[in-house]
């Protein structure tokens, strides 16, 4: 029996649904969501397997003019889906008429691989809209395959995956059949309770914060969890913490849930706040946090 093999690869503006799909695609919620922008900030492999087929998918950060040296490493892990996929996607949603970045753009339009172009959000516009928006982007990017998609209501998601599948080179599987990620446990939690804190904290304060698992000691019915939140200022551990500790309690017991649902085991949970003063812009500690790896 032939088998099939390759990296998808998926691209768009921040905030148009790229973590939905590829959680959609691999049916566990690998990728964190919030309605924040930059909320994906690591390249992050789901993997797909079928008797016959193994499905490399990567979710990558919005794409952004950056402004710090993080958004730089950002826009880094962006242009290297470009070099290793097998088929792009490339997502925009309903109401969207251009990228953030006109080289990444022309990289799109004058690509030699297969690019398929989701519409995505169709469930928030009527036909007539729907169908101006299938003609401006048939025009902008006419190397691509349309498809009109709902990720969050799964509209149309079997459907493109069919393609994908079609599209794929045969080749044997570059991951263990039994893989789901190419992540470690620690970086999911990492992700859960950096997800609770854009989802519980405003403004700067999200984008302020790194976390880094320094315990994970796994028995078997217990996971013990010691993690720390790094920020860039006093005031910002502060707010973290919150009056009485009320805040990073909040946190800590919405972050247990879902790991708890995640590992399918009990989670014992310990989280500390440090300051690590302007990280985002050092170099040191983006390679650190797994970033910056040129």
């Amino acid at each position: 029996m032939e088998h099939k093999a390759g990296f998808v690869n998926i691209i768009g503006n921040p905030n148009v649904g790229k973590s939905t799909l590829m959680n959609a695609f691999v049916g566990e919620r690998l990728s964190i969501i919030t309605s924040k922008a930059q909320t994906t900030r690591h390249r992050i492999l789901g993997i797909v397997n079928g008797n016959d087929f193994q499905v490399v998918l990567s979710d990558t950060p919005g794409i952004i003019k950056p402004a710090y040296e993080l958004q730089n490493s950002m826009m880094d892990f962006v242009k290297s889906a470009f070099e290793d996929a097998d088929v792009l996607i490339y997502m925009v949603e309903i109401g969207e008429k251009e990228l953030k970045d006109e080289a990444f753009f022309n990289k799109i339009v004058h690509a030699k691989i297969p690019v398929l172009l989701l519409l995505n959000k169709i469930d928030k516009s009527e036909q007539s809209q729907l169908e101006e928006q299938v003609q401006l982007w048939a025009e902008k990017v006419p190397n691509a395959e349309i498809y009109p998609i709902s990720a969050l209501q799964n509209f149309n998601v079997k459907e493109v995956f069919s393609r994908i599948l079609e599209l794929l080179p045969q080749s044997p599987p570059y991951y263990p059949k039994d893989a789901l990620t190419d992540k470690p446990e620690r970086f999911f939690v990492n992700e859960t309770i950096r997800e609770k804190i854009l989802i519980n904290y405003d403004k700067e304060i999200p984008y302020a914060v790194e976390i880094e698992t320094e315990e994970f000691i796994e028995d078997d019915n217990i996971i013990r969890i010691r993690a720390v939140i790094m920020v860039e200022r006093d005031t910002q551990k502060g707010i973290i913490i919150g009056h009485k500790g009320a805040a990073i309690k909040r946190v800590g017991i919405q972050a247990r849930e879902d790991l708890e649902k995640f590992f399918g085991k009990q989670i014992h949970i310990e989280m500390f706040v440090k300051v690590n003063k302007d990280w985002r812009s050092n170099s040191y500690q983006l390679r650190r946090f797994g970033y910056n790896n040129k």
